[in-house]
Order: structure tokens, then sequence, then C-alpha cells
């Protein structure tokens, strides 16, 4: 892998963990596309600490609140929030590895992604609650969504931000406790991932390539968080809907065709 290959998947990570449109699916169409599918575990995990520092140095002040008392109702919130996806994710593990390296399922997953984003751009109006006012069913209720979302093209921030639009959770409040909610999540991710390094699974990549694919990672995601709180607040979803739909529909087009 070189440089520019590894900026550009870093670019992609940054830029799709956190708007709507799946970081996993467009990270497989992007090793594809560069044929670097046995690229990826190694790759991923760094490309997702960038990601992780993105989030962090966006919500520091909150994370530190929550680090002081972090059994208070923010933190509670986030545990119940993050139980569902850790069992489906245990339970699952290598029917969803499986899946994921295959990408079988991707245009299917991004026509669903766009669905909901359809969907929730339609009762995004009606939200009233902000975090304090969350209660456990409604961190249980985003937490399931998030749990769908370990299928590779199906959105986390997506499903996250539909879901809590559905309990009438206001626009902001539901970007936070979406991207405050993926702090553990890819956290998690990266601890199961460097285990498996631990295993003897690492490919060569050149120490300058996993730089820069990191260092774009965690620029770009700084970049979506920001914008997609903006877009939340201000406009509207149905643009990543359609852009979803358009890929899915084009992916299950090419692999009908025999060429993907």
């Amino acid at each position: 892998m070189n440089w520019l290959e590894a900026m550009v998947l870093g670019i992609i990570q940054g830029l799709t963990e956190f708007l709507p449109v799946s970081s996993t699916g467009h990270l497989y169409l992007g090793r594809h596309l560069f044929g670097l599918d046995s690229a990826g575990l190694f790759l991923d995990t760094m490309l997702h600490l960038g990601t992780l520092a993105a989030v962090i140095a966006v919500y520091g002040d909150e994370l530190a609140a929550i680090c002081r008392k972090p059994l208070g109702k923010t933190g509670r919130l986030l545990i119940v929030g993050t139980i569902p996806a850790v069992v489906v994710g245990i339970t699952w593990e290598d029917t969803l590895e499986a899946i994921s390296q295959t990408g079988v399922t991707i245009g299917w997953e991004f026509l669903i992604t766009g669905a909901v984003l359809y969907w929730a751009d339609r009762i995004k109006a009606d939200g009233h609650k902000g975090i304090n006012d969350l209660t456990y069913a409604d961190a249980l209720w985003i937490g399931l969504a998030q749990s769908a979302a370990i299928l590779p093209a199906v959105s986390r921030s997506g499903m996250t931000i539909a879901a809590a639009l559905w309990r009438n959770v206001e626009t902001t409040a539901a970007a936070s406790y979406s991207f405050l909610l993926s702090i553990p999540a890819i956290g998690g991710g990266v601890l199961l991932q460097g285990a498996k390094l631990l295993d003897g699974r690492a490919e060569h990549i050149p120490l300058s390539s996993l730089l820069i694919g990191t260092a774009m990672a965690g620029v770009c995601g700084y970049t979506a968080v920001r914008w997609m709180v903006r877009i939340l607040s201000r406009g509207s979803l149905k643009g990543f809907a359609w852009y979803v739909w358009v890929l899915g529909a084009f992916i299950l087009l090419i692999q009908w065709s025999g060429h993907f």
C-alpha cells in the first residue's frame, strides 16, 4: 500500500464514520477498488484510531464530565446503549465477519440505510428531548439500532440518530448521544482488532502509509462530526438517503452482472 492509497482510505473512513452513509461499506469498496482486500485488519484498526481521536477531540468536555462521574446519568445511558451491540457482536461474530469479508450484502444494506435516513428526515422536526431527558428505554432502543449497524453497509450514525429522532430526541441531542455512543463502539472494535493482531494476523503496511491514513481519518472525522451536527440542526438527511440508494443500486447492478 502506498501513501496515496492510505490517504484516500483515511479520508473515506473519516468522513463516512460520522456521516450517515456507512464507513465499513465504503472502506470495503475503497479496498476493493485499490486491490487491497487482504490489507484489512491492521489498516482498519489504525483508521478507527484516527476517528476515535476525532470524536474525543470534539466531545472532550462532555467526556471529561462523564469521567468525573462515570455512573452519572449520561454514563449509565451510554452503558445501556452499548449493551445490545456487545451482545450481537459476541453472539454473531463469525457470521458477521464472513458477511463483511465477502461484501455480498452491502448493496441491500445501503438501500436499507437510505430508507431509514429518508424516514428519519420526515420526523426530525418533532423532537424535544435533550440528553438529560433520555430514559433507559430510549438508550436501549438507540442501542438496538446501533447493533444493526454491525452489518457492513448499515450506517451506525444513521441508525442511532434515526432511532433517537423516533424517540422524540431533539436533533442536536440526537447527534451528541450518537457520537458519544460511538466512542465505546469504536474503542471496543479497536481493542478487539488489536487482540487479533497480537495473534499474528497483522499485515505488512509501511509505517508512513499507516500514519498518513490515520491522520487523514482523524482530520476528516473531526470535520464530519461538526458538519453532521450542523446538517441535523438546519439541513436535510434526504441527500444522504438518495446517495446511498444510488450507490446500493449500482452495487447490486454490477454484482448481478458478475463484475463485482
